[in-house]
């Protein structure tokens, strides 16, 4: 056990921008930390429980605002570094924290004292002298506390605090075995035949993994990169396959981290509190404070999709079956495992491009160069390289970001490469939001993770066209938190409605088709020259490549993530045969027995898209309409921009998403700018 004093969470930090002191935490840190931190804030709850004086914004709203800042620090810390830089012994912390921070939460929500004083003040908001964004405030608290069953009877929420510990359990689980068991798989190969069709930069990486874990020949494994990578280019069907099936059949084949029941009782969990609070469902529940309102308007959004993109889905697939018959010379069903391979050979022969012709283009230091850049060229902003900054790995990287005026914005980290102990995907998290705090603005210290292409002995890191696509969207979210201007934390940066947070990430990706934007970075990494403009036009023309079938795709997960959550009674049958219900309409490739999506599918069973995952689509609509206003006046007009930022990203959730919207659009949004885009008609 450490000492108070030994331990960096219970001081002050002495770092750049107070920046967490990651040089300093050790894993020792942790529960001590968090344990105090429990005890300090419910010290706060106390106070302003205790108060005498008739509830009010100033005694009652801010100071539960300002409440709970050590307890914040650490466990933003703890859970950023169990997903970015985990272990063993982090995982077994985490395992002992989790139902003392839910018990902690319940004891917040749930206390009834608290809970009359957040209601009192929450009846008069609208004749206390209040400005708009105190009003959201008290209502987005007075939400949560209702939320989280603080209307309940006793009997109730002693029922509601079990589920909310139980619920806990099992999405940190869950998480868990996906990471453990993408980490146990390994595909070795010692046989040079075995890399047939494999570009060289490919090959490279994997003889680079098998030498890291001392190993002989090459090494593929899950990660994006290398599982990609394998199934786009390796001419093994055989090998294909057996990467393809052990990808899909994570958590699924029984032992250790197998994750059919956690499915079955997170879905059940969530469906119990949804009816211990009043709701039919737990999408009837998540829904109520999103955009979407209603269940039904997620599903009018899908079916409209469905419908529209039916005909180009069935095409795309018709055409790349044609196509592998063709190059076969013979009949050949495509399974999921050959798809990749297929099209993305129809799409180099259609289009005459592909990932080994773009990635000496994508040299990952120019490609930076190229994201920040666009950022200077919408908003002004610049970025500085501090190495004075703590970092959690030696790969990340730490930048201050500056205003157009010089004024300090952000800190924003970078950590682009896989590792064991990262979790899977991409994602833009913080490490400290952005508030005002007695006439000082506080800045939000920001962090984008994502497992990119990683440099070779002999090459820099050469990104595909995708991950330069994933980067954008991730540094949108970035910039939604780096630009905030709010007052308070709760409603600051990327605290917004899930069907609204992608639409600052999603839109940034239509800049990598626009030629003007590509001219600024995309250089030969051994040349310097300038990526071609008939190589341009080609990625222009292929933008819309499988657009039909990759939007089923999106939908097929939104259908999906709507049958766990609209669920009226509990599920106890097989969780395959329901998931190949539930996917069945949008279903253009053979169900391959055994494969599973929901036992992985961590965005809505560990993350924070339950009843959500139509967002990705409802702000694909948001993005396209968006992005209409820039094509029109200009891709780097500073008008529009101004407008964007003014509108949508400095202003956090201090107002309805929809009203942001329209003062920047002028109008709500339609699909028919999406449609267009996708030449969709």
């Amino acid at each position: 056990m450490t000492t108070i004093q030994a331990n960096p969470f219970f001081k002050a930090y002495k770092t750049p921008h107070a920046t967490a002191p990651f040089d300093k935490i050790k894993n020792e840190h942790y529960l001590p930390a968090i344990e105090k931190g429990i005890k300090d804030h419910q010290a706060e709850i106390d106070k302003i429980v205790n108060s005498k004086e008739a509830p009010t914004f100033k005694n009652t709203i801010e100071p539960f605002e300002k409440s709970g800042d050590l307890l914040g620090r650490v466990t933003t810390v703890f859970f950023n570094l169990l997903s970015a830089e985990s272990n063993d012994e982090m995982m077994q912390i985490s395992q002992e924290v989790s139902p003392k921070l839910s018990e902690h939460s319940s004891n917040t929500t749930l206390n009834e004292g608290l809970f009359k004083k957040v209601k009192a003040v929450y009846d008069k908001r609208n004749e206390s002298g209040l400005n708009p964004e105190q009003i959201r405030l008290v209502e987005k608290i007075y939400e949560g506390f209702e939320n989280s069953g603080a209307t309940l009877s006793d009997a109730d929420k002693a029922i509601y605090r079990e589920l909310s510990t139980e619920l806990s359990k099992l999405t940190l689980n869950f998480g868990q075995n996906v990471l453990k068991e993408s980490n146990l798989f390994e595909m070795v190969l010692t046989d040079e035949a075995d890399l047939a069709g494999l570009p060289e930069s490919i090959k490279e990486a994997a003889a680079m993994s098998a030498k890291s874990k001392n190993k002989e020949g090459w090494r593929f494994d899950l990660s994006a990169p290398s599982y990609i990578g394998f199934m786009k280019y390796s001419s093994r069907r055989d090998l294909r396959e057996k990467l393809y099936m052990a990808y899909c059949t994570k958590c699924v084949k029984g032992g250790e981290f197998d994750n059919k029941e956690n499915v079955i009782k997170i879905a059940e969990t969530r469906l119990k509190i949804a009816n211990l609070l009043g709701y039919p469902d737990y999408a009837t529940l998540s829904l109520r404070n999103k955009m979407a309102k209603n269940k039904e308007s997620v599903y009018d959004l899908l079916d409209k999709l469905y419908a529209a993109y039916a005909l180009s889905a069935r095409q795309d697939v018709k055409e790349v079956q044609g196509f592998a018959i063709g190059m076969e010379g013979s009949a050949v069903e495509i399974q999921p495992w050959d798809w990749a391979y297929y099209s993305e050979k129809l799409k180099d022969a259609k289009y005459q491009v592909n990932d080994e012709l773009i990635r000496p283009y994508f040299e990952l230091e120019n490609v930076k160069k190229g994201v920040f850049g666009l950022a200077t060229d919408l908003y002004g902003l610049t970025f500085k390289k501090n190495s004075k900054i703590p970092v959690y790995h030696p790969e990340v990287e730490a930048f201050e970001v500056f205003d157009a005026d010089g004024k300090f914005l952000s800190v924003l980290y970078t950590d682009f490469h896989p590792r064991d102990g990262k979790r899977q995907g991409a994602w833009m998290t913080s490490y400290k939001d952005q508030y005002m705090r007695d006439g000082k603005d506080s800045r939000p210290h920001i962090s984008i993770v994502m497992n990119f292409t990683r440099p070779t002995e002999n090459k820099p890191a050469l990104l595909t066209f995708d991950e330069v696509e994933t980067f954008l969207h991730e540094f949108g979210h970035a910039l939604h938190g780096m630009l905030s201007k709010c007052t308070y934390e709760t409603l600051s940066g990327t605290s917004v409605a899930r069907d609204f947070v992608e639409l600052p990430s999603q839109v940034m990706e239509n800049w990598l088709t626009e030629k003007d934007y590509l001219d600024k970075f995309a250089v030969h990494y051994q040349t310097g020259e300038r990526i071609p403009a008939e190589l341009v036009k080609k990625l222009v023309d292929a933008s819309n490549y499988l657009a039909g079938y990759l939007c089923y795709r999106q939908l097929s997960f939104g259908y999906l993530d709507m049958a766990w959550h609209t669920q009226t009674k509990a599920y106890t049958g097989n969780i395959l045969d329901f998931e190949q219900k539930a996917m069945s309409k949008t279903a253009v490739l053979p169900i391959v027995p055994g494969t599973n999506m929901s036992v992985s599918f961590s965005h809505i069973f560990a993350g924070g898209y339950a009843a959500g995952y139509y967002s990705y689509k409802w702000s694909e609509v948001l993005d396209a309409d968006a992005f209409a206003s820039f094509k029109k006046a200009g891709i780097f007009d500073k008008e529009t921009a101004t407008s964007f930022r003014k509108n949508i990203l400095e202003k956090g959730n201090t107002e309805d998403p929809m009203s942001l919207y329209i003062k920047f659009k002028g109008h709500e949004p339609t699909v028919d700018a999406l449609l267009d885009r996708n030449g969709v008609k």
